[in-house]
């Protein structure tokens, strides 16, 4: 399986600057040198050079991006939400502490969206796996919440975008961001023709905009009861445990919804190495993590795999996890030496996690695991 991968782009996306901060709050005056904000436009770029420069390069197509409209953003956010967003691109505005919106950064917010609603056009198209590179992330990002660096859901934006001009009509969501994907939940949360599903650092509620849990029991409402499936992971799990939950718990419930299109949220902070997340996914583990994602979507849509690019914020690092993923999706070898999975994977370690989190999801009433 060694065809081409569409990559869609916009320059506009660097436009967001995040500043400078202890961390991902203000400047301190204790440090000497100041630490970047973890989303910052640098780690995107690396995993664009890397990806021009990498073993996939010459299995890359590359595409230009374009801005979501207004009318694109309110198919998934309400208007109170947009209207928040259009203040604050006038004067800049922090929502909490870690997540800036600065004056006239809204461009950027919103070539990650119409990006990202161009690929999965693409995908419907041609029927060729596609990614979006973009930043800011979105699955954080709720119809009437900004929260964790996302202001735009760009996976929800898509979906609607997809389902108004191009005519599909169910989509599975697979989150293995290390967080979890409360905005992309909370959008779809009663509908029963988008599967929701979540892996990710058993890390909970962290406040006011990020009420979701992220535990076992959230299954949907209404209608949507039974098509929202979270799988939370003790800390440090590895490639093991992601692969067997993947095998024995997602991909089961992906070829029971029997999705038109499968999309990925694409994050690299599932490693030892992220400010961000402590989870110890390597390279190699996310090479088995888009292998299995481009088998089954080749599996059950036709080959139709869309990649949006949500966190990773170890700057050199995401950029081989992402290159990795990629050569995974292609269905090539992985190519990039390994020196740097300090941590141990072992078999018993994933047995635990595995058995633990299946027993949770027994005792919330989860069936047709494998």
């Amino acid at each position: 399986m060694t065809d081409m991968l569409d990559i869609f782009w916009h320059d506009d996306v660097l436009t967001h600057d995040t500043g400078y901060g202890s961390f991902d709050g203000p400047r301190s005056p204790l440090l000497a040198v100041q630490m970047r904000h973890p989303e910052n436009p640098e780690r995107v770029s690396n995993m664009k050079s890397m990806l021009e420069r990498g073993s996939v390069a010459s299995r890359l197509a590359w595409h230009g991006g374009r801005h979501a409209s207004e009318a694109e953003v309110l198919r998934f956010h309400t208007a109170e939400h947009w209207a928040s967003l259009v203040a604050a691109d006038r004067s800049g505005r922090h929502f909490g502490r870690t997540t800036l919106l600065g004056k006239g950064a809204l461009g950027a917010v919103l070539a990650a969206a119409g990006t990202a609603a161009t690929a999965i056009q693409s995908v419907c198209d041609t029927g060729r796996p596609a990614m979006a590179l973009v930043r800011p992330p979105g699955h954080h990002a709720a119809p009437e919440m900004v929260d964790g660096y996302c202001f735009v859901n760009n996976i929800g934006v898509a979906i609607e975008a997809a389902r108004a001009t191009r005519g599909l009509k169910r989509f599975a969501v697979i989150d293995w961001d290390v967080h979890h994907g409360n905005g992309t939940q909370t959008g779809f949360y009663a509908r029963s023709d988008v599967l929701t599903i979540s892996l990710h650092m058993d890390h909970g509620s962290w406040g006011p905009s990020h009420p979701e849990t992220g535990r076992v029991d959230e299954l949907g409402e209404g209608a949507g009861r039974g098509f929202n499936l979270n799988l939370p992971l003790a800390l440090g799990a590895g490639d093991r445990t992601y692969h067997a939950v993947f095998d024995r718990v997602v991909a089961p419930a992906v070829r029971a919804f029997a999705p038109d299109l499968i999309i990925i949220a694409n994050g690299q902070d599932a490693s030892q190495f992220d400010p961000n997340g402590r989870q110890s996914v390597t390279m190699k583990g996310f090479h088995g993590l888009g292998s299995r994602a481009r088998a089954l979507a080749a599996e059950l849509t036709g080959g139709r795999l869309l990649l949006v690019q949500e966190g990773g914020y170890s700057e050199a690092y995401s950029a081989f996890c992402l290159n990795a993923t990629v050569e995974g999706v292609l269905g090539l070898p992985a190519t990039l030496g390994e020196d740097m999975a300090f941590l141990p994977d072992s078999e018993a370690r994933m047995a635990i996690d595995l058995g633990l989190l299946e027993a949770e999801l027994k005792a919330a009433g989860v069936t047709g695991l494998a």
